[in-house]
């Protein structure tokens, strides 16, 4: 799933090191130091110094920090590291070995801009005057050029990546939908995430209580002995006040946006889903004129949130899980009663091994979502559930939905609302394929994970929707999306 380990290793070790600084009080006075403890020299691991290595360990340590890894930050999550991303190479187009110095010299005639030249065995394109057109590549007889486009270019769903002058690669923050998905695409880990580690400890160790809530799609990530109760033992050990499966968001969710379904179905009206928040950056920022489409339902997330904040004023909510685009909708979309903090799996497990917190199998009797919560992590898990709600309700509607599953689909299907061919009466979207569980910081694979996650939830009881809801005050906090004004 992941480009390379080796990657992964150096992100958690450094996520380690400033959870037990952070946690230990000292980080202030530890950071300067962290570089050099992770890379002690004198032979470089692998780059070419050990001086660019413990560069970008500094800049890692500040996207830990929640900072931009520079000195200009743009607001945008999601972050170049440019001391790692000058490893890439800068030329898109190449001349390979299957050149054969041919008389004709096809490439040299294709291009308009004087970027090729001949060369002793072949011919050669200077980077710093070629246009990236293309037209040699096509031109080549033998197919000796190869375009070789960045991963995180080439990952991006939205055409949010581009170089600067020096070749490091630039994140649009207009474009960039924050999915994440170029994180783990990018060989050389120039691309990361800023997290809220410090935040949440600090959080920790105030007097406020502190609540997790933790992803529908967790479950058969860590095993089949992993269960949600597992989790809720080891946030209690951690400092959490509580911890709470945000698969019962899922079912409140449903109900929201069910309800919302059946006056826009009775009405003629066309909707989008609400809960994934790649899908609604991606909607709000390339496809404006649909915004007005999207629900007006809170995400599973902030409907936890919301309720926790109901029963706790005071309350800190941490959400827990795969996705990157949730730290925008934490930070960014600015909804009354979200979630506070959002981390990703490899930063509370840096926490938990920083405390000396480890996951243990567990019973799996702490339920407080039907199944179809639990669902929500999958693709086309909110069409069924909604399609359930609607059927438990006896409502008289069988609508068509679209089941985007991942970006491009997602595209595919905006595109045809935009022009109004979209057959369907709904959009499911979902950026990541497959949904939560194939999401950019997925701690397994979905595939291998399947197993174990149809067996954790088959083995949940059999409420409904309905009557799981009956259990909490709904009447208490709004289901639906209030944002802060410029004046809040």
């Amino acid at each position: 799933m992941y480009a390379d380990e080796n990657v992964i290793k150096i992100k958690h070790e450094v996520l380690y090191e400033v959870a037990k600084a952070a946690l230990a009080g000292n980080l202030e006075e530890k950071r300067d130091h962290i570089p050099n403890k992770l890379i002690p020299g004198p032979t470089p691991q692998f780059r070419c110094c050990i001086y660019k290595e413990r560069e970008i360990i500094r800049q890692r340590i500040r996207l830990a920090e929640g900072k931009a890894p520079g000195p200009v930050d743009d607001g945008n999550i999601l972050q170049v590291i440019s001391s790692a991303c000058e490893d890439c190479p800068i030329s898109r187009y190449v001349v390979t070995d299957n050149c054969q110095n041919c008389i004709g010299k096809a490439c040299i005639n294709a291009c308009n801009f004087g970027a090729i030249t001949i060369g002793s065995h072949r011919s050669h394109i200077d980077p710093s005057k070629c246009k990236e057109c293309g037209k040699c590549a096509k031109a080549c007889p033998y197919h000796a050029i190869a375009d070789l486009k960045r991963p995180c270019k080439y990952s991006c769903p939205v055409n949010a990546i581009t170089n600067d002058e020096h070749g490091i690669s630039v994140i649009d923050e207009k474009k960039c939908i924050r999915c994440g998905i170029c994180i783990h695409k990018c060989p050389f880990g120039a691309i990361g995430s800023k997290t809220f580690i410090v935040d949440v400890i600090q959080a920790l160790k105030s007097d406020k209580p502190v609540y997790a809530i933790l992803a529908p799609a967790t479950e058969g990530q860590f095993g089949a002995g992993i269960t949600m109760q597992s989790w809720r033992n080891a946030a209690k050990l951690l400092g959490f006040a509580d911890l709470v499966e945000a698969g019962l968001g899922g079912d409140m969710t449903t109900q929201a946006e069910g309800d919302e379904w059946y006056e826009a179905y009775k009405e003629g009206k066309k909707k989008t889903t609400s809960c994934c928040p790649g899908f609604v950056n991606m909607i709000r920022k390339h496809y404006p004129e649909l915004e007005e489409m999207i629900s007006t339902a809170v995400s599973p997330m902030c409907a936890v949130s919301r309720l926790i904040k109901t029963r706790v004023p005071n309350a800190v909510t941490v959400f827990i899980g795969p996705c990157i685009a949730k730290k925008s909708e934490a930070k960014e979309h600015k909804i009354e009663g979200n979630a506070d903090f959002v981390l990703t799996y490899s930063e509370i497990r840096a926490i938990m091994k920083a405390k000396g917190v480890e996951l243990q199998p567990s019973d799996n009797d702490y339920q407080e979502s039907s199944t179809f919560g639990k669902r929500f992590g999958n693709s086309g898990g909110v069409t069924a559930a909604v399609l359930e709600y609607m059927k438990e309700k006896d409502y008289d509607c069988d609508p068509k939905v679209c089941k985007a599953n991942g970006a491009s689909e997602c595209k595919k299907a905006l595109l045809l609302l935009k022009a109004g061919k979209l057959p369907d009466d709904f959009i499911e979207g979902m950026a990541c394929v497959g949904g939560c569980v194939g999401g950019p910081s997925a701690f397994k694979d979905q595939i291998l994970a399947k197993k174990d996650r149809d067996t954790l939830i088959g083995d949940a009881d059999a409420r409904t929707i309905v009557n799981n809801l009956d259990n909490y005050e709904m009447d208490q906090f709004s289901m639906h999306r209030v944002e802060h004004t410029a004046e809040q």
